[in-house]
């Protein structure tokens, strides 16, 4: 397990995430709400009727629980959230480098 770095437009948060995942994280975010999220039977509850069009509703912590449920073994989880970090530029620096994907 390695840790990532994940927001949805909102604070930062860290999460432990499978190798595989931190290793390709941007592949797997990608698939989740470009692909997923718009076409799969089990992502329906998170499609939301916009005026005359579908779009999606989702945070980072769904993406997290689309890995756990769909594609994932090993359990990712929340390991934290960064008071009043939006951005890599005020990152602590621990959490400088990590692999990251903002949805």
């Amino acid at each position: 397990m390695k840790n990532v770095l994940l927001s949805a437009d909102s604070g930062i948060s860290v999460f432990s995430v499978p190798d595989k995942v931190a290793d390709n994280l941007e592949k797997y975010c990608i698939e989740f709400c470009c692909h997923w999220l718009h076409e799969s039977p089990d992502a329906a509850g998170y499609r939301v009727k916009m005026g005359s069009t579908v779009g999606v509703c989702y945070s980072e912590k769904d993406f997290i629980d689309y890995l756990n449920q769909y594609i994932c073994d090993e359990q990712s989880m929340l390991i934290a959230t960064l008071a009043d970090v939006f951005g890599e530029d005020s990152l602590p620096k621990e959490y400088i480098g990590l692999p990251y994907f903002n949805f």
